[in-house]
């Protein structure tokens, strides 16, 4: 399996960032919150949808998270977001801005989304979903 070896963040792809470390985790928390805040906003998610695709937040945690920021998110979390920056990326690589920010909120006829929109896939099948959909688009664009 090939990888990609470049530094994200001071992490690189081969070596996983070690989520046991609080100050890892601490660290990434941080620009995590940030990056899924603006994709949040970009994607025009609903803040229902937003926590969901969070985990399943709680009302209160996730305006709270967006007023102050997070001390530090778990494992689960961030690498939900991970998937998501992914999923991101990936559209802005494979469509103009338009359509990146609005793929998620259109049907689609891949078999995988039974005409679905790939927000509602993802939110019904939780993190198993999300990196169904992140796998996808970067099979799409090349990637393995």
């Amino acid at each position: 399996m090939a990888t990609i070896n470049r530094a994200v963040m001071g992490l690189g792809w081969i070596q996983p960032a070690d989520l046991s470390n609080k100050d890892v985790v601490k660290r990434l928390s941080a620009s995590a919150v940030k990056a899924f805040l603006r994709m949040a906003m970009l994607w025009e998610l609903r803040g229902e949808d937003a926590r969901q695709l969070l985990g399943g937040i709680s009302h209160g945690a996730y305006y709270e998270l967006k007023k102050t920021g997070p001390r530090s998110l778990d494992q689960d979390r961030l690498t939900r977001i991970s998937l998501l920056t992914g999923i991101f990326e990936a559209l802005n690589i494979l469509y103009g801005e338009r359509l990146a920010d609005r793929w998620v909120h259109l049907p689609n006829t891949n078999p995988m989304f039974g005409g679905e929109t790939p927000l509602a896939y993802m939110l019904k099948g939780g993190m198993p979903a999300i990196l169904r959909v992140r796998q996808l688009l970067d099979a799409r664009r090349g990637g393995r």
